[in-house]
């Protein structure tokens, strides 16, 4: 686990991490080629289930799917994302920590900041928990969405933030929806790999949620490049499959004992 993370922290600066989603143990075990960092994130709640936003997963729920997603995952770091109201303080935080990574063998967890949790950071990482950090557009405590750090108070305090989580112990930060210079000052003023979504190419690694990427989602902001339209092909194929089934074409002689 701790070489994993190590190796994390030394990738800053010698090459962009690849980060990605996973909810079952099909997809992470493609992942898992070619990711860093394989997120079980709360997304689950809004990609996954169709719930309005990620404050609405419970943490037995994503660890039903942590439990799959682990399974094919051989060389990734795998990072559970701590769920809304998880991490309330300090004892409920290592409690559930502790409880997460018991079950489902993850290498670290991820908590968003409020601005004032970075004690909660600190005693994690000094009870041997790895912790990444989520800086900028924070879902589990923001609901009105908006680009972060455009305007300079807000650019320093998000710096300030970056630094204040390196310091409590974190091995990377996710800055989510950034402005450009403020992304690039920020991963230019802290030492561990900042990974951004929506945050531009001057951080050391992307995340997208993986639904995103593949057209399943059917959200697609600015910040996500569609790599395929998954939801036409899977419809294509549904189609051909339906038009056999009324057709009598399947199934033949070659699908039945």
């Amino acid at each position: 686990m701790l070489k994993k993370i190590l190796k994390i922290k030394k990738s800053k600066s010698k090459k962009k991490l690849v980060c990605l989603t996973a909810y079952s143990k099909s997809l992470s075990k493609i992942l898992d080629k070619h990711c860093d960092i394989i997120l079980l994130g709360d997304s689950v709640a809004t990609a996954f289930y169709g719930m309005e936003n990620t404050q609405q997963i419970d943490m037995k729920t994503m660890i039903n799917h942590a439990n799959s997603v682990k399974k094919s995952i051989k060389k990734s770091t795998f990072v559970f994302d701590m769920p809304h109201n998880t991490y309330r303080n300090v004892y409920d935080a290592k409690k559930n920590a502790k409880k997460i990574i018991k079950i489902t063998k993850c290498d670290a967890i991820k908590i968003e900041s409020n601005g004032k949790n970075f004690n909660i950071i600190k005693s994690l990482v000094s009870s041997g928990i790895q912790v990444m950090g989520h800086i900028g557009f924070t879902p589990q405590f923001k609901k009105n969405f908006k680009i972060q750090g455009q305007k300079t108070n807000d650019q320093n305090k998000l710096i300030n933030e970056a630094k204040m989580i390196e310091k409590a112990g974190a091995f990377s930060i996710v800055l989510e929806c950034i402005a450009k210079k403020t992304a690039e000052k920020i991963t230019r003023s802290v030492k561990i790999p900042t990974i951004g979504i929506g945050s531009s190419n001057f951080c050391d690694g992307q995340i997208l949620v993986t639904d995103d990427l593949l057209g399943l989602s059917g959200f697609y902001p600015k910040f996500v490049k569609k790599y395929a339209n998954l939801e036409n092909i899977i419809e294509n194929a549904v189609r051909k499959f339906k038009k056999d089934v009324r057709n009598k074409n399947f199934p033949t002689n070659l699908n039945a004992y």
